[in-house]
């Protein structure tokens, strides 16, 4: 990979912060609205970290990933995720060819961005072969191991509403999405500009801000930001503090939370503050970014109990108490 001539780390990162601003304007000239989504999907993206986008339908999470592709000048790919989708629809499978040779032809899992739409439509077996991919970046097929693509991006949506013929997502599987990240109607003023700009002939078109090659480098860039101890240390607590009957959790966490984050939470806090510090021009994280991107680590890794439930205290309701 060609590094790009920075001539030290502090110009690095004020190039991520200006390529961020350009990625901002370039997706709002097609998405309106939903700053603090495209802001999370952006941040994990250059964390290396896959998201989960939770919505009712038409809220345009399709044509927001797309935007995102194409202004990354990256290959994109849209799986629908259905009851009987197998394993190798999206991670290919071998075929024989016309000299009567098994050749693997890949599946849709091979490009830079995929798109798992509606997630818990598919049985745990179809979920388990993408959530393998994402973790380890390979696919394995007739014992033959195939590397994905670089960068390589999953982000899942599910329909929090309909729940009938779904599979939900267990716990395990949830933990590798770095983000959980809720999508809410557009204002008013919003949805008038959706409609005044999808209903006539004009088509807004975007230009490419960022290579693959960039990302990756970005990507690296953001793991070489340096962060203080106390920082470190705050996001390790607030982690520990989600786990119920253990020396930090308080008593909100005690009475309302079944099952706490794990260690994966920790890490995914440190990394999503640092890139929420380059981002704002800062070159090393301080508590206020860790705070900034709680929520979408810790909403899906921590599990509510039935008293939660019946009062209706929700997981952001609880986070907010711990910090």
């Amino acid at each position: 990979m060609a590094t790009p001539p920075f001539t030290s780390d502090v110009a690095a990162v004020d190039a991520l912060a200006q390529a961020y601003q350009d990625l901002r304007t370039e997706i709002g000239k097609v998405i309106v609205g939903q700053q603090e989504v495209v802001k999370t999907v952006l941040i994990s993206l250059f964390s290396n970290g896959h998201s989960l986008l939770v919505g009712v339908p038409g809220l345009a999470k399709t044509l927001l990933v797309s935007t995102i592709s194409e202004v990354l000048d990256l290959d994109f790919k849209r799986v629908q995720f259905t009851p009987d989708l197998m394993p190798t629809d999206i991670t290919g499978s071998e075929i024989l060819n016309d000299e009567r040779h098994f050749e693997f032809n890949p599946g849709p899992l091979f490009a830079n961005i995929v798109l798992a739409d509606e997630i818990n439509r598919t049985p745990p077996k179809t979920q388990a072969a993408l959530l393998e991919a994402m973790q380890e970046r390979s696919v394995t097929v007739s014992g033959v191991r195939h590397k994905l693509p670089a960068p390589f991006f999953v982000l899942a949506t599910q329909n929090p509403i309909e729940q009938e013929g779904t599979y939900p997502l267990p716990e395990a599987q949830l933990d590798r999405f770095m983000f959980n990240i809720p999508l809410d109607y557009p204002s008013y003023e919003e949805e008038l500009a959706v409609v005044r700009g999808t209903t006539g002939i004009d088509r807004s078109s975007v230009n490419h801000v960022l290579s693959g090659e960039e990302i990756l480098f970005f990507q690296q860039l953001v793991r070489k930001i340096p962060i203080s101890d106390n920082v470190l240390e705050y996001a390790v607590k607030l982690t520990g503090k989600t786990r119920p009957n253990t020396s930090r959790a308080g008593s909100s966490v005690n009475e309302y939370i079944s099952w706490g984050a794990g260690p994966r939470a920790s890490q995914y806090l440190v990394l999503g503050a640092k890139c929420h510090a380059a981002i704002n021009g800062k070159y090393s994280p301080d508590i206020e970014d860790v705070q900034a991107i709680a929520k979408y680590v810790l909403r899906h890794r921590i599990v509510r109990n039935y008293k939660a439930e019946a009062e209706g205290i929700t997981e952001e309701r609880v986070i907010e108490g711990l910090f």
